[in-house]
């Protein structure tokens, strides 16, 4: 027990020692020398935050190292910002576009003026952007503040007006802004005008202590005190000072509370008109009123506001808003519409949470699929599921070739796609649900009944309550068939690797001999052969190729696989995908049989045993939980393989 009591006295005198070394007190005339030598003490709030937000570093997603990201986002630079990364999935637009604006901002630019507003539906990410937009402000370095003064205002706003040219000069800084009256009557009353002595210490950002981070949630419309947001007069204190006197002032709103850093306004939209005029002048003119007759307050503050679409398009229709929405830079934040995104998103969530259940291959697939079906657009190019897959960059295979459909394309058609849908909340709640009929292990099979009674009970439409249940029960059904059949195949077939590679290699000799008009030369008689059509149709015909397709195929194969090697790329059996599908098509043809015997069978005689436990050791390998592999094969066997 002494030595944990120790251990724990330690870590607090260890974090007070770090806290007190950063923490500063000085003169005024202190601080500008530390301006001189480092100027981004002066930077504005936008330049800070942009800084914060590129201080972790930005990448670029390596398209050419990375084909299905080229295919989804084509020849367009993707920067990945250290910021924002391992906490938002899918965003790489939104995410762009928000630092995009704060870089104009920072230069001084027009958006330094203008409100960030994200709108997106529920549960899109809007909040949680904003929270690390907050909490990266708390883990800033200490801030540079004039001591006692309650809107924790930048110190330079002591030097006079007519001396600021030549402290800018000095400095290589720029000033703006102008003394609280608060600290305007302390520098006359307390220091006699001698502002080259006013105190000056450090501070650190606190959502919690209300220090640089400011959050208006909505107000109700009856009840609009703008002192939510400028502070007000404390009429206590009437009786000692006069009305005029700043003493009296509670600067505590949120623009006060807010100033160097943010402010956060909650369903923005929800508030009347005339309350958010305030927000407008503080982003506009960066001044808001002060509580009673003590004229207006500098504010150096960013504003970001939220709220979801129909809010947004109900205040957009309002002619009479004209003079806002001319002051909101509007990012959209719509549903991610990636699936390997949006696995990674309840990956994420589950890892957070006390979530000790194991999960079964394709459960978060599954769940992710189903939620980016219902947020998009119909086209007339593509069924909702290949459209999915192109939108998650993979090749998706018409009549055995690539099909000539881009993602761009695709999103060039829609108007509202991800703006709309399930939402990652409703997806949880289907996990939860889940978990809580077998505290064990989920699989696609619990979760996708839990979804299917979900939707049955939600409260929508008729036709979107059948659009989600034929995802379900008939889309989703037979994708998850397709991925069963596939890891069933590969847990049966021994060294399914080995067999794919061989039967890799042997075609490529015999479609090279047919495309060269050559002969193969067998590998153990060293005979030469004619190509054999047979076995080379055999996998063809595994994606429908046949006939005078054949010969175009077989072509393209060689083609690309040369182009391959001259780059120096690793050739397998999984480096051209319609040759791969063929050569996993035509391995899962060859054990159809034998596997429904397997997974059917209610008596075995030993072979078969053996074969079925080798099977399920395989299935454990592939990351299948043994609890649950009984059930999985049992679906299987009631789905696939029917007589």
């Amino acid at each position: 027990m002494p030595s944990t009591k120790n251990e724990f006295a330690e870590l607090i005198a260890k974090d007070r020692s770090e806290r007190q070394k950063e923490q500063w007190e000085g003169s005024f005339l202190d601080y500008l020398e530390l301006v001189k030598k480092q100027p981004d003490l002066a930077d504005f709030a936008h330049k800070r935050m942009y800084d914060m937000m590129t201080a972790k570093g930005v990448g670029q997603l390596d398209l050419e190292a990375d084909p299905r990201a080229k295919r989804v986002f084509g020849d367009r630079t993707v920067p990945v910002y250290g910021f924002f990364k391992d906490e938002f999935f899918g965003m790489e637009r939104t995410l762009d576009k928000i630092v995009g604006y704060f870089h104009s901002a920072a230069m001084g630019g027009e958006e330094a003026r203008q409100v960030l507003y994200l709108m997106g539906p529920v549960g899109s990410g809007k909040s949680s952007l904003v929270e690390r937009l907050k909490r990266g402000l708390e883990d800033l370095p200490p801030l540079y503040v004039i001591d006692g003064c309650p809107i924790y205002e930048q110190p330079l706003h002591l030097v006079p007006r007519h001396l600021r040219a030549a402290f800018e000069e000095m400095l290589g800084v720029k000033m703006d802004g102008d003394l609280c009256p608060v600290c305007r009557h302390r520098l006359i009353e307390e220091f006699d005008g001698r502002y080259e002595k006013m105190p000056v210490r450090t501070v650190t950002f606190s959502k919690r202590a209300r220090r640089g981070i400011g959050v208006v949630p909505p107000v109700d419309p009856n009840n609009q005190d703008t002192s939510v947001l400028i502070g007000s007069e404390d009429i206590s204190k009437l009786d000692r000072f006069s009305e005029g006197d700043p003493r009296v002032l509670e600067l505590n709103g949120a623009f006060n509370v807010g100033n160097r850093g943010m402010v956060e306004f909650i369903e923005v939209f929800k508030n009347e008109t005339e309350y958010l005029h305030t927000m407008i002048t503080a982003t506009q003119e960066r001044f808001v009123p002060a509580p009673g007759r003590h004229g207006t307050i500098h504010v150096d503050t960013c504003i970001v506001a939220h709220s979801n679409e129909a809010e947004w398009q109900k205040f957009k229709a309002d002619h009479t808003n004209e003079a806002i929405l001319d002051r909101i830079v509007v990012v959209k934040v719509p549903y991610n519409l990636r699936l390997s995104e949006e696995t990674k998103i309840y990956r994420k969530f589950l890892d957070k949470s006390k979530f000790h259940a194991k999960i079964a291959p394709h459960t978060l697939e599954i769940a992710s699929m189903f939620a980016i079906l219902s947020r998009l657009e119909p086209t007339a190019k593509c069924d909702l599921l290949t459209k999915l897959k192109i939108y998650n960059g993979e090749e998706v295979l018409e009549k055995g070739r690539p099909k000539k459909l881009t993602a761009h394309e695709l999103r060039e058609d829609t108007k509202r796609e991800g703006l709309f849908g399930i939402s990652t909340r409703f997806i949880m709640k289907a996990l939860d649900t889940a978990l809580a009929q077998n505290d064990e292990v989920i699989h696609p099979i619990n979760v996708r009944e839990a979804l299917i009674t979900m939707v049955k009970e939600a409260d929508t439409p008729d036709d979107t309550r059948r659009k989600y249940l034929e995802f379900l029960q008939d889309t989703l059904h037979k994708a998850y068939l397709d991925m069963l059949e596939k890891d069933i195949t590969k847990a049966f077939v021994f060294s399914f690797q080995d067999q794919a590679e061989t039967l890799f290699q042997n075609y490529l000799d015999h479609a090279e001999a047919h495309v060269t008009k050559s002969r193969v030369k067998d590998p153990v008689t060293r005979d030469e052969i004619n190509p054999d059509e047979g076995f080379l149709k055999s996998i063809e015909e595994q994606i429908a190729i046949i006939g005078p397709a054949a010969d175009g195929f077989r072509q393209e194969v060689i083609a690309y696989l040369w182009a391959a090697t001259r780059r120096g790329e690793k050739i397998s059996y999984a480096a051209y995908e319609p040759l791969k599908e063929a050569i996993e098509k035509k391995l899962m043809s060859s054990v159809r049989d034998i596997s429904r015997i397997i997974t059917k069978a209610r008596t075995r005689d030993e072979e078969q045993r053996q074969k079925h436990d080798a099977m399920v050791q395989n299935m454990i390998g592939q990351g299948y939980d043994e609890s649950s592999i009984d059930t999985i094969l049992k679906y299987a066997a009631n789905h696939l393989w029917k007589d």
